[in-house]
């Protein structure tokens, strides 16, 4: 089977997008198929093109047996609307173009929440006579009232419109939650069209190793101290003001340390913040590369996952929490009441409590320091759940959707014919 996948991310960006797609494009290569990704040169989030690569019309390159077409598209840093809406529109043409010259696929399927890629797989589809499968991995645009970017507005109300529309001209829909789902449904999409595929982890790269001494030494983290780490996107969703208010209320425990790695819109506001209160159990450093991220896993005694108190981040589950599961590592949630929090609780893998709240996240983040042993059990419970969200699982549960979509065209087709 031949699937032409279209995507805005992908490696070496190292987003949650990026790694999903590749990670089970991977797994269909070795599974025998024929994989041709779409997607536009790599500058996510600082929009800079990364070292190495052009942004150039059309270029070629193939990646791990996959066959990665990149195209020339505006460019725009993650942070503000209107250049990111440039940057999302200006994927249409050039995507849809380089899709026409492609051998012709068995199946196209496109990823959200940049939903004009999804535009794009639709046209595509339209064109060259294939199934077109979309992957919901976010409900937009109900997320970007979520992170306060826009305000309810006629324009949301069209956009709506667009997300219905791309809902009812895909011949089937997977989505990353069964919150999702019931999302989708309850707004008239076929139930039978809708498929849950949870995400996962590559857990051939996500395991546990031992801790980097010298990497903590470069950085200046002492050996005594407790590392809660956020490593990821420093966005609007994340809400990662409460967690510099809860550093701050146990800034007299000097060994407890708040690691922030990534960047994003609010990475500068935030260490601004850090600086202004003199908080110096926070520590920032850099995005970092995806292959050097179980060395930086593995200074943390704890993962920290975090968003915004709104019910829309309460259908989501954030790819982290599976990070860091395949790293052996307890788990502190500060989310909404929703599957993230019950898979944290029901699997016993760490804390969840309620989000924008920082005396609550203060008070688990010391629980967590004070009890090694609660610690230890959350660790080992965490590694072993793991392999019950392995990418790899994820990948054959997508690879069944495709390609059942596309053996029900051809059937079709051949009845017609």
């Amino acid at each position: 089977m031949h699937i032409v996948f279209l995507t805005d991310n992908f490696p070496p960006e190292g987003n949650a997008i990026a790694s999903r797609v590749y990670e089970r494009a991977c797994h269909w290569i070795t599974a025998g198929h024929e994989v041709t990704v779409i997607t536009s040169v790599p500058n996510f989030p600082e929009g800079k093109v990364y070292d190495g690569y052009k942004n150039k019309f059309y270029q070629v390159e193939i990646m791990s047996g996959i066959r990665v077409v990149r195209i020339k598209t505006f460019i725009a840093k993650n942070k503000g609307f209107m250049l990111r809406t440039l940057d999302f529109l200006s994927y249409i043409v050039p995507a849809l173009c380089a899709g026409l010259w492609q051998k012709k696929p068995d199946v196209i399927a496109a990823t959200t929440p940049q939903f004009f890629v999804g535009v794009t797989a639709w046209l595509l589809t339209s064109l060259r006579r294939v199934p077109f499968v979309l992957e919901v991995a976010d409900i937009w645009p109900a997320s970007i009232v979520g992170v306060g970017a826009m305000q309810k507005s006629t324009l949301i109300k069209w956009l709506e419109k667009l997300e219905l529309f791309l809902y009812s001209r895909a011949n089937a829909i997977v989505v990353l939650t069964q919150a999702f789902k019931v999302n989708l449904t309850a707004r008239q999409v076929p139930a039978a069209k809708i498929s849950v595929c949870i995400n996962g982890v590559e857990t051939s790269q996500f395991s546990p190793v031992p801790k980097n001494h010298q990497l903590a030494q470069d950085l200046g983290i002492k050996p005594e101290q407790f590392v809660i780490g956020y490593l990821g996107t420093h966005g609007m969703a994340h809400g990662l003001a409460n967690v510099l208010h809860s550093a701050e209320i146990v800034k007299d425990n000097p060994n407890i340390l708040f690691l922030f790695a990534g960047a994003g819109a609010e990475r500068d506001e935030l260490m601004e913040y850090a600086k202004a209160r003199e908080l110096t159990n926070v520590k920032f450093i850099p995005a970092q590369p995806k292959k050097t991220m179980r060395q930086l896993w593995s200074l943390c005694n704890v993962a920290l996952v975090h968003l915004k108190n709104n019910p829309v981040f309460a259908e989501v589950i954030p790819s982290k929490i599976f990070e860091a599961m395949g790293m052996g590592l307890p788990i502190l949630l500060a989310a909404p009441a929703g599957e993230a929090s019950a898979i944290i609780t029901e699997e016993n893998v760490g804390i969840w409590v309620w989000p924008e709240n920082p005396h609550a996240l203060a008070e688990a983040a010391l629980r967590l320091y004070q009890n090694p042993e609660l610690c230890k059990q959350y660790a080992e419970q965490s590694q072993q759940r793991a392999y019950f969200h392995s990418r790899e699982r994820q990948a054959n549960e997508m690879l069944s959707v495709l390609a059942a979509t596309a053996h029900t065209n051809q059937n079709a087709t051949e009845n017609v014919t």
